[in-house]
């Protein structure tokens, strides 16, 4: 197998993977109904810089320590169910508690760095959830040709995997900013809230209780 047969193949199986509706596609699409499609870009960033901090530690060997302890991996495991349902839960809260705004209000400018806040909970979510290294760690030999660098090719098979990540949740987020405008002046944007805090707090729940 040559490294491009590797790469295009991977990129078949990252593509579906890519394509199913998860935590990824319900945070961009909070991040740009609440707000705005630049604030769903920046989300897709923190997350595909996860992707390759992900990709890197798995060809690296950290990721394959950690599927290989099961004390650090149910450490990483429920901290990360912890922040997943410590961030839903806030969202569920501010989504009742917080008062109505009206539509002149919802579209006025953001507090400075807010675009780095969706960055980073797109960021923090993909490293909280250790679910993504054990992938990285199942699938990167399988497609390592004899006599290639392993951390280098894991690298190459993590950037195809954002590049491919990149294209469709764009493609997502360019939908999502056509209907945001309406959405805001509508009021349904504590919907949105609700509905992305539900999927985080039964994410983390999920991920608690599930095993390696």
């Amino acid at each position: 197998m040559t490294v491009l047969q590797a790469l295009l193949a991977f990129a078949l199986v990252a593509g579906l993977l890519t394509l199913v509706p998860g935590l990824d596609t319900a945070l961009v699409l909070r991040s740009t109904v609440t707000r705005s499609r630049s604030h769903g870009f920046a989300a897709l960033g923190g997350i595909q810089v996860g992707t390759l901090v992900w990709g890197a530690a798995a060809a690296g060997g950290a990721a394959a320590l950690l599927a290989a302890s099961q004390t650090a991996y149910r450490v990483l495991t429920l901290a990360g169910a912890a922040y997943m349902v410590w961030m839903g839960a806030s969202m569920l809260w501010r989504s009742f508690r917080e008062p109505r705004v009206g539509a002149d209000e919802v579209d006025a400018p953001l507090p400075a760095g807010g675009r780095w806040r969706d960055f980073g909970l797109g960021l923090s979510t993909n490293l909280m959830n250790p679910k993504v290294g054990v992938f990285y760690v199942a699938a990167i030999p399988q497609f390592v040709p004899d006599g290639v660098n392993p951390l280098l090719m894991g690298l190459l098979l993590a950037l195809v995997h954002c590049v491919l990540g990149t294209a469709w949740l764009s493609l997502v987020v360019l939908g999502a900013g056509w209907f945001g405008p309406r959405l805001r002046r509508s009021g349904a944007v504590r919907w949105v809230d609700r509905v992305t805090g539900g999927v985080l707090v039964l994410f983390g729940a999920r991920l608690a209780t599930t095993r390696i």
